[in-house]
């Protein structure tokens, strides 16, 4: 037994595990004793990143989605993610059920609330014409073709790496491997994976902070509980975390169930939200006319710096977007490569891109356009209200206080945001967990003690930056900074792929 023991040990990169355990617990610390001091630095470094270099979050979304057309288009879409012939692992539901739910988390019901609302008060959208045409434009924008073509080209590498070379190295420095070499055992592939995994737990940490207080207020007002946000913020976190443990811990099945329930949970709520909210009307055709606006101008708004800085929205919003979707891809990519194993490179992309993307633009359609719908006709002021207090969490408290059955909604909303942050962490635990292996067969599992340490280390950096109550600038600030190193390291996988794919196509020849 001991000597099982010890080889497992040794199979254990415990540099790669134990130095962002440090950097993390560091900064969580930091966080608690020096609040005030620790959220100045955060946002005077996101100012050089975000502001200074911005240009360059751009430049990588654009260019990641022309490949990801590229990939689906062209010869290399043919590429089988497995053997020769081989069938696909899952069904398309079960598939896009995982894939969805583990890419969003639950800040796609945060923002597909108040986004619009965000946008509505931003001195640029009166510079390009009024509310109702362009407020549900940008979250349709921001959370669709850009974003998951970050997570598909990246699931294609990923899927390659492990299903076509079967590489048992499951980390990002192997699929450098085609350019750098050698390097990926040394220096170099330790410094990738360094940082792979510190945007992994800082985009853990963006998503757990933006929405966890959300449900915390949606937790107050249903039980009437005398405590602060902050508190329930930090209990909700704790349980959360026990949900997505117990989830990865049973492997995919228990990953794939919990997904399936999510979806299951998610439609019937926008279903509910669009037949029964007396919205109907205006959601479907504000949100076709939206969308219509959305792909007519969308060169346009992926090229848009604000040179001027006339309102800085490219800098505080689409450059915070391209950002937070480029840590994301240190997980979400990785799992869904994992899951497509027997699909073709082309139905990996075009099946991501209607499943994901159409899921994300049904919900901003539906419940953004709900609360828009309200404030156009004037039955609502949500605009006044948000601008006085500067709360959207209350915002969001407010619009859903306008529905049907509004505590039946608020039940229903807060299940749904657990079961899709459970989602989304137990396969982001699971990846991390892949990470901390010198080599990983393509059906092993990571241990449970290595599993669920890395179910607790995802849980410290949001618990510290909600408890310092850092500025929504300052959570996306986490973002920003540690995607900077991560746009690189994208490129290097994705001319790493081109080059071994390339190979591969000639071999068939």
């Amino acid at each position: 037994m001991k000597a099982v023991e010890k080889s497992e040990q040794n199979r254990i990169d415990w540099m790669v595990t134990l130095v962002p355990f440090a950097l993390i617990m560091g900064l969580a610390g930091l966080l608690f004793a020096f609040p005030e001091a620790s959220n100045q630095v955060i946002s005077q470094v996101r100012f050089f990143f975000g502001d200074t270099l911005g240009s360059y979050y751009l430049v990588i979304g654009l260019g990641v989605l022309v490949i990801a057309l590229y990939l689906a288009l062209s010869r290399y879409g043919d590429i089988v993610l497995g053997e020769p012939g081989e069938k696909p692992q899952y069904s398309f539901f079960e598939w896009g059920s995982m894939m969805f739910t583990c890419g969003l988390a639950a800040d796609i019901l945060f923002y597909s609330f108040a986004e619009w609302a965000m946008y509505a008060t931003s001195p640029h959208i009166a510079e390009l014409g009024s509310i109702a045409d362009w407020a549900g434009v940008f979250p349709l924008f921001h959370w669709s073709f850009i974003p998951w073509a970050f997570y598909l080209v990246l699931a294609v590498v990923f899927g390659f790496m492990l299903h076509v070379r079967k590489r048992a190295r499951q980390r990002y420095s192997e699929a450098c491997r085609p350019i750098i070499g050698d390097q990926a055992d040394g220096l170099l592939g330790r410094v990738i994976d360094l940082f792979a995994l510190f945007a992994l737990l800082a985009g853990t940490a963006t998503t757990f902070s933006v929405a966890t207080p959300l449900l915390a207020s949606v937790a107050l007002s249903l039980f009437g509980l005398q405590i602060s946000r902050t508190a329930m913020s930090i209990i909700i976190m704790l349980i959360t975390c026990a949900v997505y443990t117990y989830a990865v811990l049973h492997g995919f099945k228990g990953i794939g169930f919990l997904a399936k329930a999510c979806i299951y949970l998610f439609f019937g709520f926008l279903g509910f939200v669009l037949l029964a909210g007396g919205q109907t009307r205006f959601i479907i055709e504000n949100g076709l006319q939206s969308l219509g606006t959305m792909i007519q101008e969308f060169v346009g708004l992926s090229t848009y710096t604000d040179p001027a800085r006339t309102s800085n929205f490219a800098q505080d919003w689409t450059i915070y977007y391209w950002a937070y979707w480029m840590v994301w891809c240190i997980a979400a990519p990785f799992f869904i490569g994992s899951i497509s194993r027997g699909r073709t490179i082309r139905q990996t992309v075009l099946g991501g891109f209607v499943f994901g993307v159409g899921s994300t633009l049904v919900s901003f359609i539906v419940l953004g356009n709900y609360g828009l719908g309200l404030q156009v006709s004037g039955a609502a002021d949500f605009i006044a209200l948000y601008e006085s207090t500067g709360d959207l969490y209350g915002l969001i408290l407010a619009i859903i206080d306008t529905m049907p059955v509004p505590t039946l909604m608020l039940a229903w909303l807060m299940v749904t945001m657990i079961a899709f942050y459970a989602t989304s962490f137990d396969s982001i635990a699971f990846t991390a967990a892949c990470y901390s292996y010198k080599s990983l067969g393509d059906d092993e599992k990571p241990s449970m003690p290595i599993q669920l340490l890395w179910c607790i280390l995802l849980i410290v950096l949001p618990i510290a930056l909600v408890f310092s109550e850092s500025s929504m600038a300052n959570i996306q600030s986490v973002s920003i900074i540690s995607a900077f190193p991560i746009g690189i390291i994208m490129i290097m996988m994705i001319w790493s792929f081109f080059k071994d794919a390339k190979e591969v196509l000639n071999e068939d020849k």
